[in-house]
């Protein structure tokens, strides 16, 4: 028998006791083709057992967060939780393969605006109901995190004298190789440094700043890289944020 013929429902009810006869019938018969998978739902059973027991009881009072099987559960979650995560990697490769540059077809690096993967990364990850960043911390832990993947970089903008601290990041995918985004908050007001490898031809940015909608975007390159930081143009924070050039610390 090569298929399982328990799902994670019927594995969880079969710890608990829980199964009807012909299902306890049928998943016992498996298990005893099965020896390895066995031993491990015995584990399981044991481990519950336990739990019984330190709760003194053939039930657990009161905290069903305690239930072995709302344990696996939660388990279960934090697998699926990985897997999102890996998900917006192949969402974010998307978006540096559509916006970034090419060096194999001038026709259209010339219409695509630069570091316009920026603002996209802005508006994905730096609104409201954005999802969960892969790191959240203080400015020494995100700089430290930020030199694991890209090395060589400048530093984090200092953007202190303006109100914005480093709160968290989100590591992201092109074609040539890792980008990342960092976020600064002040009073509500975000702002995002973006990195990300030059692309085919080694296509660096000169100084330059231009507008997307609501957003300001002020881009530069340096230590093999390109850079955006990235404001909500309408705000006054934003537009109170020096060029380029001044806020590299």
């Amino acid at each position: 028998m090569n298929k399982r013929p328990i799902d994670d429902l019927a594995r969880n009810a079969f710890v608990d006791g829980q199964l009807d006869p012909s299902r306890l019938q049928e998943t016992q018969a498996y298990l005893r083709a099965h020896p390895e998978e066995a031993q491990e739902l015995a584990a399981w059973r044991r481990d519950a057992q336990k739990l019984r027991a330190m709760a003194g009881g053939e039930s657990l009072p009161g905290n069903p967060a305690l239930d072995p099987a709302a344990v696996r559960a939660r388990l279960r979650a934090r697998s699926r939780r990985r897997m999102a995560m890996a998900a917006s990697l192949v969402m974010a490769l998307g978006i540096g393969g559509i916006t970034g540059w090419s060096a194999h077809d001038t026709a259209v690096a010339s219409r695509v605006l630069p570091m316009q993967d920026a603002m996209q990364a802005y508006r994905m990850f730096a609104s409201t109901d954005a999802p969960r960043p892969d790191v959240r911390a203080d400015a020494d832990d995100l700089q430290g995190w930020l030199d694991d993947y890209f090395a060589q970089a400048e530093r984090l903008p200092d953007l202190s004298a303006n109100g914005f601290t480093p709160v968290a990041a989100r590591l992201l995918a092109t074609d040539q190789g890792p980008a990342a985004i960092v976020i600064y908050e002040n009073a509500g007001q975000r702002a995002t440094f973006y990195i990300r490898p030059p692309g085919p031809g080694k296509q660096f940015l000169p100084q330059g700043s231009r507008r997307d909608g609501d957003l300001l975007a002020r881009y530069w390159s340096g230590q093999g890289y390109n850079y955006a930081l990235v404001t909500s143009g309408d705000g006054a924070a934003g537009q109170s944020l020096p060029p380029p050039g001044a806020v590299r610390s």
